[in-house]
């Protein structure tokens, strides 16, 4: 396995159209451009979709336990797979974007984002790449929990995917080793 993409996310329908589920968003949207499906691994509590293909082979995760608790199954599959953490891209809603925002990131803090925290942990890095998908911030900090398990407004929502159509059009160069240059195209957009 060449990368490993896990779009961090809450599971069930309560959650699904959240901006919190921005990761799942991403993930569902790839595995959907392949045609690939998706099959539940329950002792690893994830979904996996896998897209065999010349120049990369990718496992996609949707961790199928809460955001706080994504660590798990992504480690286990990626320990499985034998995917290091330098080849685990790390796709969740970031607070601190503005709707329509996307910006790839190596390794650093989790920012109070409770998955990628749960992520440190499990795997036992900060170096491993992140897709951050710009939710916006509702203005204090004490509105956070509701406002990222709400649905976006749909002029938010079209933003949000604008960001994820846009992710997905550097990917390729990303997964194929030009990391600078897809940073470079998606973050002057």
């Amino acid at each position: 396995m060449d990368w490993l993409i896990a779009g961090l996310g809450n599971p069930g329908p309560d959650y699904a159209k959240t901006r919190h589920n921005a990761g799942f968003c991403f993930v569902q949207e790839l595995a959907r451009r392949h045609n690939v499906p998706w099959r539940l691994e329950k002792p690893w509590k994830t979904e996996l979709a896998r897209i065999p293909g010349p120049g990369h082979d990718l496992l996609l995760l949707q961790p199928q336990d809460f955001m706080n608790r994504s660590g798990g199954p992504v480690q286990a599959a990626a320990a499985f797979y034998r995917v290091p953490p330098a080849r685990v891209l790390v796709v969740h809603d970031e607070l601190d974007l503005p709707a329509g925002v996307a910006r790839f990131k190596w390794a650093g803090g989790h920012g109070g984002h409770n998955g990628l925290r749960d992520l440190d942990r499990a795997l036992g890095t900060r170096d491993y790449w992140r897709l951050r998908i710009g939710i916006g911030h509702p203005g204090h900090k004490d509105r956070v929990v509701g406002y990222v398990l709400a649905r976006p407004s749909s002029a938010e929502e079209a933003e949000i995917h604008a960001a994820i159509e846009r992710s997905m059009s550097v990917l390729d160069d990303f997964l194929a080793g030009r990391q600078e240059a897809a940073m470079k195209t998606l973050h002057s957009e």
